[in-house]
């Protein structure tokens, strides 16, 4: 299997070869692109750092080509959640690398890491903390065990920092005092929350806790013989970048060139985190978010995938009826098995069975509009294990299962994304009594931008009401620029 980081200072790839559910690695490669520097002030990438990730992407994707494409996930972090050509550099991305890439929110993203994390880490039942500087965000996550009890992601990381207070390498008291004090105010929003939630032990994890501990280690900073980041080690470092004035006059055992540039500004967060969580001293996990995203890939080929641990979860917590849900669920499974002939693919039917189960999360809300309100949770929510792109479709399927199909803001092209709100708005309309009488025997053909649907004639007469809410469906797909024909026995309605 393979990983691929699109982060905001390096792109990475890890192979790893699975045995008895551990994964070994196999290969990794690293490149330092530096993708957040390419923000220009209006928050788009410039051309020279689409360029210089493109051309990473394609060194990886020749690495990995072989490779089957349920084995290999991409997930790209902050800089491309916040740049306005995102969807450029994606298309580029993708077309180098021969793989989608997923964009992933900001608690996805710590999740992943707490997972790669304690998988490189002896296992222990007391909670940690751990705290991931990255070139554009730094995620804190508080866990136990496997599983991830508190997380979060603040916009500031090593490559932002840097840029914005170190521009031209010199570093000095004043400086580093303002970049702290920025950091310091970003972490002061989730400090309460973190003390209350407490840990015992303190991990980093990603380059930037690995370049500062070197520095510390090698350098012998840190008290005694202490391994990892101490608050001492930390204030030591800070007083030799003050006095050589420059990274570039920095000449120190341990110094390395692809993290020397962006090292200030991860040292003002590093600062910041010690003093407003209080910490002495932080060790340091080999694994990170590239490691967690091999084991929750490992997850889904063990059919315990995340997503459908977050979709039960939210079930139970915007209160949907079990039952109803489990009547649509499966007669749009059924739907589109027929209108395929079961040849759907496994993502067509895990998302279309996943909205089913959640088409009604918006009535917790209000029923009005309720489709409205479910596409608005499935948007903003965070759904550990669901990429961006996951959720938006999620959103697209829920708001678009009743009422006019026009208000789907950006109607998607793709014929299977059509094909699933048309199983999942059919089985939605047949379900409308609520309960467990048997749906008539009837028979779904797929066209050329539509459908064909054919149902007993002496059961449209004897459901007067489904019968006209299936003609108004012929009126909606038909503005939606698709052909929905409605066949009984002897006549034939719509076209």
């Amino acid at each position: 299997m393979a990983a691929v980081d699109l982060g905001s200072n390096s792109f990475r790839l890890q192979i790893g070869r699975v045995e008895e559910d551990q994964i070994y690695p196999l290969d990794s490669l690293k490149e330092t692109v530096r993708l957040a520097s390419g923000l220009t002030p209006g928050k788009t990438l410039d051309a020279a750092s689409l360029r210089r990730g493109w051309e990473t992407l394609g060194r990886f994707g020749e690495r990995i080509r072989s490779l089957n494409g349920k084995a290999v996930r991409a997930v790209a972090t902050n800089t491309l959640r916040v740049a306005r050509n995102a969807d450029e550099f994606l298309a580029g991305g993708e077309a180098a690398l021969g793989f989608p890439i997923e964009v992933i929110a900001g608690r996805e993203e710590a999740r992943l890491i707490y997972i790669g994390a304690v998988h490189s880490l002896p296992l222990a039942t007391h909670k940690r903390l751990v705290v991931d500087i990255g070139g554009g965000s730094t995620e804190f996550i508080i866990g136990k065990k496997s599983d991830p009890l508190l997380m979060d992601s603040l916009y500031m990381g090593c490559v932002g920092y840097t840029l914005r207070y170190f521009p031209d390498g010199r570093i000095d008291r004043k400086r580093l005092r303002e970049a702290q004090s920025a950091a310091a105010k970003e972490v002061e929003l989730i400090a309460h929350a973190y003390r209350h939630q407490g840990w015992k032990e303190v991990v980093g994890s990603s380059g930037t806790a690995r370049a500062i501990a070197d520095l510390l280690e090698l350098n012998r900073l840190n008290p005694g013989n202490v391994t990892g980041i101490t608050r001492e080690g930390l204030e030591k470092l800070a007083n030799l970048l003050i006095k050589a004035g420059s990274i570039y006059a920095l000449n120190m055992p341990g110094t390395r060139a692809d993290r020397l540039p962006v090292l200030p500004g991860g040292m003002a967060i590093m600062l910041a985190v010690f003093d407003e969580l209080d910490l002495t001293c932080m060790s340091y996990a080999d694994g990170a978010l590239r490691l967690g995203v091999l084991y929750d890939l490992l997850g889904r080929f063990q059919q315990n995938d995340m997503r459908d641990a977050t979709v039960k979860q939210f079930a139970r917590r915007y209160h949907v009826e079990r039952k109803q849900a489990v009547r649509v669920r499966q007669t749009a499974l059924e739907i589109l098995e027929r209108m395929t002939a079961g040849r759907q693919g496994e993502d067509e039917t895990q998302f279309l069975a996943w909205a089913a189960t959640l088409h009604e999360i918006g009535i917790s809300i209000a029923h009005t509009s309720y489709h409205k309100h479910g596409a608005y949770i499935l948007t903003y929510a965070d759904m550990p294990g669901f990429s961006n792109k996951d959720r938006s479709l999620l959103a697209l399927l829920v708001l678009g299962h009743r009422g006019k199909l026009e208000k789907l803001s950006a109607p998607p092209d793709d014929l299977h994304v059509w094909r699933m709100v048309f199983c999942l708005r059919l089985a939605v309309l047949l379900h409308r009594s609520r309960d467990d009488r048997a749906l008539p025997h009837y028979g779904v053909q797929a066209m050329s931008r539509g459908v064909s649907l054919e149902m007993p004639a002496r059961w449209l007469a004897d459901n007067p009401w489904t019968a006209a809410a299936l003609k108004e469906e012929i009126l909606a797909w038909r503005q939606a620029g698709f052909i929905l024909k409605l066949k009984s026995v002897g006549a034939e309605h719509g076209g």
